[in-house]
């Protein structure tokens, strides 16, 4: 799953505490002039391009408005305690920032904590709303239907391929499968006419996590039909139905057949890292469903340079299952600036998201973080275009695109799924046993409050 910021490392703990004390720090901050800006630092000190950008943005907007302040208050610590300390600081108004940066995974928890405000009333008033597309606008909207961040990029998700190694299997350099059944062609393809190489990589089980569910599975299961993990209209979650069968069906068909990695490697937690600098430089592995963020590994200055990525790799949508409409599917996450139900400057920190929010300055945040456009007219821009080999390819696949459900539970019902992917993926479980065990996991997380599909 794509780390908030390229090219992450583990942080120590000696950083957390420092971005802890950083975040304490801020104080009261009640001065009517001043906006206060909480945000993620990247626990790796070598990167801090986020920092550079948000103060660019500082100095053009204390230039265009005399007499006003930003005070930006970073928080340096993984996404989960990242997470934490915000929602610790949104707490009082005393420690509560103006504006905070937001992941869509944890609107709707926030809301229901009283930690954020609706901003339906300036974004009626704000004509570039109208440059965002549908899928991030949705991401941003809580159950009670109020929108609560303005996405600033989103990543998607598809499939990677080598050509070399489809031209060895007699396979085309322009791939473009139409279903399911197209993909496992392939793989088994390149399974017979190139032995040593790993045909497919699908992510699965609990080792990697969400990378494995949301790129792994979901990728699958919103192939299957309309709403398959959660019904928005009902407020219930799905029971492990058809499409959810057929999801663990496929992966376990990929491992059943050996046309994945070796179930011990796939069940790695690195396995990511082991995709991006090892299988796929050296010509280990010829398909992956994978993420936009892909070529930063490569660049030169990424974990590991591979200028020949660029025509040796190419990349294709994921398909549905049989094809049918709207014939492609990804998903993808984000992120949002949100403003606390208990900033004291909420109109100030809206005028600061505006100068963010400029068509060019959403463009440069999109080049300089790797993130995929959310915006019509970012996703026009040239230097957008042109700043990442496969960037146009990725940014078209935000109208076909998913957000998990932005639940509090949803962390839950995420380990169950894994546990599913896991048990077919070793062969522990059919896909009806893996499917039936999910279902009763979800019933007692929901307290029996599903739908079946």
């Amino acid at each position: 799953m794509r780390p908030t910021a390229p090219l992450i490392l583990a942080a120590a703990a000696t950083l957390l505490a420092a971005g802890s004390l950083t975040a304490c720090s801020s104080g009261s901050g009640s001065d009517p002039d001043t906006v206060k800006v909480a945000y993620n630092r990247s626990t790796d000190n070598k990167i801090r391009f986020k920092d550079a950008f948000l103060e660019s943005m500082k100095k053009q907007f204390e230039k265009d408005h005399p007499g006003k302040k930003i005070k930006l208050i970073p928080i340096q610590a993984p996404d989960n305690d990242y997470a934490t300390k915000a929602q610790q600081m949104m707490r009082s108004p005393k420690t509560a920032p103006d504006l905070v940066y937001e992941d869509t995974f944890r609107i709707n928890s926030d809301i229901k904590a009283g930690y954020l405000h609706p901003l339906d009333t300036y974004l009626a008033k704000w004509d570039t709303w109208g440059q965002f597309v549908d899928t991030a606008k949705a991401a941003a909207k809580a159950e009670d239907g109020k929108t609560y961040g303005v996405p600033d990029g989103t990543d998607t998700r598809g499939l990677w391929f080598n050509k070399k190694i489809f031209a060895k299997a007699g396979l085309p350099a322009d791939w473009q499968p139409k279903s399911w059944a197209d993909i496992l062609t392939a793989a088994r393809a390149i399974k017979k006419k190139v032995p040593g190489v790993i045909p497919l990589n699908v992510y699965t089980g609990k080792g990697p996590g969400e990378a494995a569910v949301m790129q792994g599975f979901e990728m699958l299961l919103y192939g299957t039909g309309a709403d398959p993990l959660y019904d928005p209209a009902a407020k219930k979650w799905v029971a492990g139905g058809q499409g959810f069968r057929d999801a663990l069906g496929f992966v376990r068909t990929v491992y059943g057949e050996k046309l994945g990695p070796d179930p011990s490697d796939a069940l790695d937690p690195n396995i990511g890292t082991h995709v991006a600098t090892e299988w796929f430089p050296e010509g280990k592995l010829a398909i992956s469903l994978d993420g936009s963020w892909m070529g930063q590994n490569w660049v030169n200055d990424g974990p590991r340079a591979w200028p020949a990525w660029e025509t040796e790799l190419a990349q294709t949508p994921m398909p549905t299952q049989n094809g049918q409409a709207p014939g492609k599917v990804s998903m993808s996450g984000g992120w949002t600036w949100a403003i606390p139900q208990k900033a004291r400057n909420a109109d100030l920190a809206w005028e600061f998201v505006k100068t963010m929010q400029t068509a060019k300055n959403a463009a440069k945040w999109d080049v300089v973080d790797a993130q995929i456009a959310v915006r019509k007219d970012v996703a026009k821009d040239p230097g957008y275009l042109n700043s990442m080999p496969g960037i146009k390819f990725f940014t078209g696949l935000v109208q076909y695109t998913h957000y998990r459900p932005a639940l509090p539970v949803y962390p839950q019902v995420s380990t169950a799924v894994g546990e599913a992917m896991e048990k077919v993926t070793t062969g522990d479980g059919s896909p009806e046993s893996a499917a039936k065990e999910y279902d009763e996991q979800l019933r007692t997380i929901v307290d029996g409050a599903v739908v079946t599909k």
